[in-house]
């Protein structure tokens, strides 16, 4: 229990020293994370996600700033690129937070997606966990930007912030509808910008048009926000906590999202797991490399190769 105690008491190494085992597939953060679990599930996690270069570190930066001024404590997850060279996170989130670093009651860490599609991977997840049981008020974790596939984030956070920027391309980026499916605040930042008026429009007739996702209560309001000056920021701290609120007020509603998140979260951690133990044996046995040089011989194609190493595998397990 040594590094959970320290965890748990609050010490900044110890979370940071985690956070880069469990990064790192260490076999012993898995086990200091079990001691962790049950000092979790206080935290308020925030997840912002939306299209690459509209400015979700700057909002991050500002709400950082507002949260602190209410006496809150902040975790922030910065969930950027893989490096093509080292395989870690490339730090462009963390250096814009550069300011908050000296902030104790700011824990600022860069993860990287290791090519997760959605947007999160299980070590993020994880990091999560330990900034909870750690004892920090808000998580904010804001994920890369990949778009309309980047709907991973609604199954680790609270209040989901989706943030559009007017004149993108498209008509509207929100007409992606893996982005509507999981928004409960849309941020529409550079609001100084032309088009603005019809991506608020747009937007609004999008969730209009799907007003039978919003039988809880909840209908996703719309923000006008300039991060950069600092416009709109305190109003989005206000509508998470309306939103925070609204779930708490319901006890059907916070079962439910209780549910949600812990059934996904199990469901990921599970799928990661299986495929992580059944690749590494099949490298490590050599199977793999056999099937490979067969592809590459033109001996078998690879769904004929990929079938029969599945069928194997499960025959192995159902004994």
């Amino acid at each position: 229990m040594g590094i959970a105690k320290r965890i748990v008491a609050g010490d900044l190494r110890a979370a940071a020293r985690l956070i880069r085992d469990i990064d790192d597939m260490v076999p012993e953060a898995r086990e200091a994370l079990k001691d962790l679990y049950p000092f979790t599930g206080k935290a308020y996690v925030v997840g912002i996600t939306g299209a690459p270069g509209v400015g979700k570190s700057t909002l991050v930066d500002q709400m950082i700033t507002h949260l602190r001024k209410a006496g809150k404590t902040v975790g922030v997850l910065a969930v950027d690129p893989t490096s093509p060279f080292s395989g870690g996170a490339i730090l462009g989130d963390r250096v814009r937070m550069q300011r908050h670093s000296m902030d104790e009651g700011v824990f600022i860490r860069s993860m990287a997606t290791r090519g997760a599609f959605g947007g999160l991977t299980q070590s993020t997840r994880s990091a999560i966990d330990v900034l909870d049981a750690m004892g920090k008020d808000y998580i904010l974790v804001e994920t890369v930007g990949v778009g309309q596939d980047e709907i991973d984030i609604v199954q680790s956070a609270d209040t989901t912030l989706i943030v559009l920027v007017p004149g993108m391309g498209d008509d509207i980026q929100a007409l992606k509808a893996g982005i509507l499916e999981v928004g409960d605040v849309f941020i529409v930042n550079k609001a100084d910008r032309e088009g603005v008026d019809r991506t608020v429009n747009d937007l609004r007739l999008m969730i209009e048009m799907d007003e039978k996702r919003y039988k809880n209560g909840w209908k996703p309001p719309i923000l006008l926000v300039q991060a950069v000056f600092d416009k709109g920021v305190k109003e989005t701290i206000d509508e998470i906590e309306k939103h925070a609120a609204h779930i708490k007020a319901s006890s059907e509603t916070r079962s439910k999202a209780r549910y949600e998140k812990v059934r996904n979260g199990l469901a990921e951690m599970i799928k990661d797991r299986i495929v992580h133990e059944v690749f590494s044996d099949l490298i490590e046995s050599g199977e793999f490399e056999t099937s490979l040089q067969l592809v590459l011989d033109k001996k078998i194609d690879p769904y004929t190769a990929c079938d029969t190493i599945i069928s194997k595998r499960l025959r192995q397990g159902s004994k």
